[in-house]
């Protein structure tokens, strides 16, 4: 999300600068190769060349294959916390009574213009609030713990342009405020073990909010990442009950109205408690 940015930016280049597939000459060289040949790279070295080949032509709106999607997923869906340094016990993940807004720590992986790859490391009630993806197809893997996610997409009912309104408020003496419907595609919690979840540009809960349950991480994986001058700037929301606002060309059955609600777009929050920290597993070795 647009933590991911702002936290690796705050760090710096310690972040982003990989060590670089190097040779030297003669004999060293070829026992090299013959290493590389006989043992398979390390899982989250694995996971950075798949992501290179299916996001290869990566771009605002451009989703992988089917068949790219299955393979990265199959990639992740075998990651677990060892194979990129984490265990439940490390500070990232740590609470007190005296903190009412736990802290998030993003262990920043990898970076091009073509995708990212991060880990977001939650306490016990840490929240990531409900933002957006634009153009962008996501892949998120529980490591370990328990996380409520809900995910939404814009809804198509009764209005043009995705059900867009400006509606109201009730009392006289407000301004009016924008907000747009939105249908709830995922609301429940999950525990490690479990399978990635993939969202993609106008499906799958474009729009989501992780709060842990317990102490968790989820490694994610974005293509393309977010950029301001390419239009996939991170939006934030506030969501409302669809009870909450009427609309005259908007009407949802009564058996479905739960699963709709009203989005509002906002200003990143500013109890939003988040801060870098330098990844510190496994090495990935950027590839040419």
């Amino acid at each position: 999300m647009g933590i991911e940015r702002s936290l690796a930016d705050r760090k710096g280049k310690q972040f982003c600068e990989l060590p670089k597939e190097t040779t030297t000459n003669n004999k060293p060289r070829k026992n090299r190769r013959r290493m590389r040949k006989s043992s398979s790279p390390l899982p989250v070295q694995k996971l950075y060349e798949t992501c290179k080949e299916v996001f290869a032509s990566s771009g605002t709106g451009i989703v992988p294959s089917s068949e790219d999607i299955e393979r990265l997923r199959a990639v992740l869906d075998k990651m677990e916390p060892v194979d990129v340094g984490l265990s439940p016990d490390m500070p990232y993940f740590w609470t007190t009574a005296s903190q009412q807004t736990p802290p998030i720590t993003y262990l920043h992986l990898y970076e091009n213009n073509k995708f990212s790859m991060g880990i977001f490391c939650l306490p016990p009630s840490g929240v990531i609030p409900l933002h957006n993806h634009p153009g962008m197809t996501v892949f998120s893997k529980l490591l370990f713990g328990t996380m409520h996610i809900k995910a939404y997409d814009w809804a198509e009912v009764g209005a043009e342009n995705g059900a867009s309104a400006c509606v109201d408020t009730s009392s006289g003496t407000a301004p009016s405020r924008s907000v747009r419907l939105a249908k709830v595609k995922v609301d429940a919690d999950f525990t490690a073990p479990c399978d990635s979840s993939i969202l993609y540009p106008a499906d799958g809960g474009n729009m989501h909010c992780f709060t842990a349950v317990t102490a968790c991480a989820v490694l994610d994986v974005l293509g393309p990442p977010y950029s301001d001058p390419d239009g996939r700037h991170c939006s934030y929301y506030l969501d409302f009950p669809l009870s909450d606002f009427s609309v005259d060309n908007i009407s949802v059955p009564e058996v479905e109205r739960e699963s709709y609600a009203w989005l509002e777009e906002r200003e990143q929050p500013e109890d939003l408690a988040a801060v870098g920290a330098l990844y510190e597993g496994p090495k990935i070795v950027e590839t040419r």
